[in-house]
């Protein structure tokens, strides 16, 4: 992806939802996209699946493997929605159709993409369902979705995923609806797949320890922008951007040492995320931001070099990294869960 652009027109005019955002994701590969919502992080990936709202207006590049996907005609793109690029959406149960049993919908890929016939996409399907570990497969082949736990419905979204044997996997935030045993299972298994098949992943999240556990890079999205990236770990260790530490710094913690009786009160990150139409010219984050200046609301700043592979859009980086080691040594932890 280089330099994607996508405005959206809205009751109050057009609004830029993605404001150049760019980087490149090699074969087996893990990279995570993790911030608020209305960061533009699904927006992200909808652009990437072709599946952006009608009107929208596109700039920029997205090549899948040399093939330019930006202006892309809806044939051409139908070929490689579900096969080249798959999606395991949030909320299993709408992404699946009440109407039709599991195993026909596991199967409609394969028939469409692959032309396997009935008997051949359903033994496939079955396959499928005992790849993603989901209980009793063969007897739940005819299951609609009402039938099943959120847990198996997402496993079964994600066995329609993984059908065509896809490039890239993007999963959107595949474990919110999800209890935390559960979660856990969905991600090793996602992990495990891709692992195991080669396929990129593009996982979609606002919780910090998943990022921690499951991609080996991640952005930092605000804004419609990236604001940070870089290695997982280097971005934990060297909290770079001030919204990256305001992410940080209002993750629940076990264990929180008590005063007077009471926990302490989860941090915040004062304001709100802006409206599309009401987007700064400047920094997206100056309005919430405890280290603005003047400069920062005149343009957007550019990516700074934090370290190997790691940068970051802030101008006032100095003192925010001075803050950083300050907290280091004062004994503030930098590991995530």
């Amino acid at each position: 992806m280089r330099d994607l652009r996508v405005t959206l027109a809205t009751a109050r005019g057009p609004a830029d939802a993605l404001r150049g955002v760019s980087f490149e994701l090699a074969r087996g590969a893990t990279l995570g996209l993790i911030g608020e919502s209305g960061c533009g992080k699904s927006m992200t990936a909808l652009a990437l699946m072709g599946l952006l709202p009608g009107g929208a207006q596109v700039g920029g590049s997205i090549r899948l493997n040399g093939t330019e996907l930006v202006g892309l005609d809806d044939a051409a793109m139908c070929k490689l929605r579900g096969n080249r690029i798959a999606m395991v959406f949030q909320e299993p149960m709408t992404a699946l159709n009440p109407l039709h049993t599991i195993g026909d919908q596991i199967a409609e890929p394969l028939r469409q993409h692959k032309a396997l016939s009935r008997t051949a996409a359903r033994a496939e399907a079955l396959r499928l369902l005992d790849r993603v570990q989901l209980p009793q497969a063969a007897q739940r082949l005819d299951a609609h979705p009402h039938q099943l736990s959120g847990g198996q419905r997402q496993r079964v979204t994600i066995a329609m995923a993984l059908a065509c044997g896809p490039d890239v996997l993007i999963a959107d935030e595949p474990t919110t609806a999800l209890d935390v045993t559960i979660q856990s299972e969905i991600l090793d298994l996602i992990a495990e797949l891709v692992q195991d098949s080669g396929m990129a992943l593009l996982l979609i999240s606002h919780d910090l320890g998943v990022m921690a556990r499951v991609v080996s890079r991640m952005l930092v999205m605000y804004g419609g922008t990236v604001v940070e990236s870089g290695p997982t770990g280097e971005v934990f260790a060297h909290l770079a951007h001030p919204y990256t530490r305001g992410l940080y710094g209002a993750r629940p913690r076990l264990g929180s040492v008590r005063v007077n009786g009471r926990k302490p009160r989860l941090a915040t990150i004062p304001g709100r995320v802006p409206e599309l139409a009401d987007m700064p010219a400047g920094c997206p984050f100056a309005d919430r931001c405890g280290w603005v200046v003047e400069a920062c609301r005149a343009a957007m700043p550019p990516l700074v070099r934090v370290g190997p592979l790691h940068d970051a859009r802030c101008i006032r980086l100095d003192a925010v990294v001075a803050d950083s080691a300050s907290d280091v040594a004062t004994g503030v932890s930098m590991s995530v869960a």
